[in-house]
């Protein structure tokens, strides 16, 4: 198996913009972790960043301090950043042709938001025929209220992972991925 790590959208939105991610807790942290752990043992990690096209949004407005990604995820190595429109990662964008340059089979899901763009990301690449490994704990959340009801952050991340587990992804968390990962390389 061939990995790369998808670090997805995270951009300064999910922290000091209009969408602050609360769930679960520790999610920023091992994201951070399993980029140095993907540098240090040569897993390509790839930075995917959303920008929202329309001149009319609030949200990941192209040019604004949100729309960036965030300062201590660029401190790291990483092999390419993508721009994406819409949720899938692979819509539109790049993504596909550079896997398959790079003879990647195994597709590891870290970012945000949990059931949005990882959720939608994680199940174009089961359908390209990826494996899929969705880290638990380095996506995240938060509450959501609209039209439709309401769900608590931890709520949603939970309904989100045991739908992956079913069908799209091998769910783990950040200490199993990298605990098994060591024997990949």
């Amino acid at each position: 198996m061939k990995r790369a790590l998808l670090v997805i959208d995270v951009q300064n939105e999910y922290f000091r913009g209009k969408l602050p991610v609360t769930y679960p807790k520790n999610s920023f942290e091992n994201i951070i972790k399993v980029m140095d752990f993907a540098n240090e043992n040569k897993i390509p990690v790839l930075l995917i960043q959303h920008t929202n096209p329309r001149k009319d949004q609030v949200t990941f407005k192209k040019g604004t301090d949100e729309h960036k990604i965030h300062e201590e995820v660029l401190k790291r190595e990483y092999d390419k950043i993508i721009e994406k429109n819409l949720p899938g990662s692979f819509t539109g964008t790049e993504l596909g042709p550079w896997l398959k340059e790079n003879d990647i089979d195994t597709l590891v899901i870290s970012g945000y938001m949990t059931q949005m763009c990882c959720d939608t990301t994680a199940r174009q690449a089961m359908h390209l025929g990826f494996n899929v490994e969705f880290l638990s704990d380095a996506t995240g959340t938060l509450d959501i209220s609209n039209y439709a009801g309401e769900i608590s952050a931890e709520e949603l991340h939970k309904t989100i992972l045991i739908t992956q587990a079913m069908r799209f992804s091998k769910v783990v968390s950040t200490d199993e991925w990298i605990k098994t990962a060591v024997n990949y390389k």
